[in-house]
Order: structure tokens, then C-alpha cells, then sequence
């Protein structure tokens, strides 16, 4: 499924005490794995692609119940809707431009509340050490995605990025990044967390 979407591009420019805006368009494809039925969202607009795509949480159970966390901290991640997150920077328009990312920005829409999505480092600072030892915490720190990062052109990174509501629900993301000077900002709508079950296939 492709769907078309508007973005709201504001540079640091005034007129009139207002802040210049230009309406573009975007596309997001949506699909999902024939082989386990997982879906996934790939947003793309100039030199930036963003893709989600959804993890089970027996998957993040998975994980996390191999390393030093509380019974508690595991179940907290499992069902906080995460989703295996890339992000590139594909230079197709050959302006040689760097795009970064700063998650603090992003916003999702969720049950008529806006609220900013988990980043790792305070969930890492709200941790005792009887919920996740110093070595738990580093699975944290490497496997979710970077809260800040920039990318030159051919760059690209993955991680998981989590959002705190429960599976199955679903939300709007609104999505920020600067290239060339300008702030972009996007919404990646009817976003579904993936359900609690074994398997979606």
C-alpha cells in the first residue's frame, strides 16, 4: 500500500513574525513478510528513509530474558510495542547533504494524548542494579537505537525503537529530522504494534 503524506518543512527564516513553511510530499509503503506476516512502515522523503518494521514481543522476551534483568524489566520491554527501526540517509539527491536525527523530537499520537517515544538512556538511569546488571544494561545501550545521529550520504543505522503502549494499539508518529539547514517534520499515520501471540502466521 502506498500512501501519500504532507510535511510541514520550516527553515529559520522569518516574514512577519511568522516561521516560513513549504508543503511536500512523501510516501509511505506499507507491507507485510509473507514468511511470518510481520508488517513494517517505510517512510520516504528526499535523502531519508525510515523504516519500522514490528517485533513480537515473545521476540524482545527472548532477548532480554537471556541477559541479567529483572523478571518485571523483561515483560516492561516485551509489551512496550517495539519495532526493529532503520534509518539511511540515501543521498539520491546528490546534494551530498547530511540528514540527523534526534529521537527527544519525535512525537506519537496515541488514544487522543501526545506524549514522546522511550529512549534508552532514561530507561537505563531508572534501572537498579537488581532489575538489570551493569552487563544487561549494555544489551540496552547497543540494541536500541541511537537517540542522536547524523548521516552522510550512503549512511544508515538499525536498532529498536520502543513506545511504551501496549501491543496491538496503534498510533501516529510524528517524525522530525534536519537536512541542509531546514527541520522536517512528518507523520507516519495508523502505525500497529504488534500483537502479544506467538507468531502472526
Amino acid at each position: 500500500m502506498l500512501k501519500i503524506l504532507k510535511i510541514l518543512v520550516t527553515s529559520g527564516l522569518l516574514l512577519f513574525g511568522f516561521a516560513i513553511t513549504w508543503l511536500v510530499q512523501a510516501e509511505v509503503q506499507r507491507s507485510s513478510n509473507e514468511e511470518n506476516g510481520l508488517q513494517k512502515w517505510h517512510f520516504i522523503e528526499a535523502d531519508i528513509e525510515i523504516e519500522l518494521v514490528q517485533r513480537l514481543p515473545d521476540q524482545t522476551r527472548a532477548m532480554f530474558m537471556k541477559h541479567e534483568f529483572s523478571s518485571e524489566v523483561v515483560e516492561f520491554m516485551a509489551t512496550s510495542c517495539m519495532f526493529q527501526t532503520i534509518i539511511r540517509n540515501s543521498g539520491k539527491s546528490g546534494s551530498g547533504q547530511s540528514v540527523s536525527v534526534d529521537l527527544r523530537r519525535w512525537r506519537m499520537q496515541h488514544a487522543g494524548r501526545q506524549s514522546g517515544i522511550l529512549l534508552k538512556e532514561p530507561l537505563i538511569e531508572s534501572w537498579s542494579d537488581q532489575q538489570a546488571s551493569p552487563k544487561a544494561r549494555l544489551v540496552v545501550r547497543w540494541g536500541m537505537f541511537p537517540t542522536q545521529q547524523e548521516y552522510l550520504p550512503g549512511d544508515y543505522n538499525w536498532g529498536l525503537t520502543a513506545y511504551g503502549i501496549a501491543p496491538g494499539a496503534q498510533f501516529d508518529l510524528e517524525v522530525n529530522w534536519n537536512e541542509g539547514g531546514k527541520q522536517y517534520t512528518a507523520s507516519i499515520d495508523d502505525i500497529i504494534c504488534a500483537p502479544d501471540v506467538d507468531s502472526l502466521k
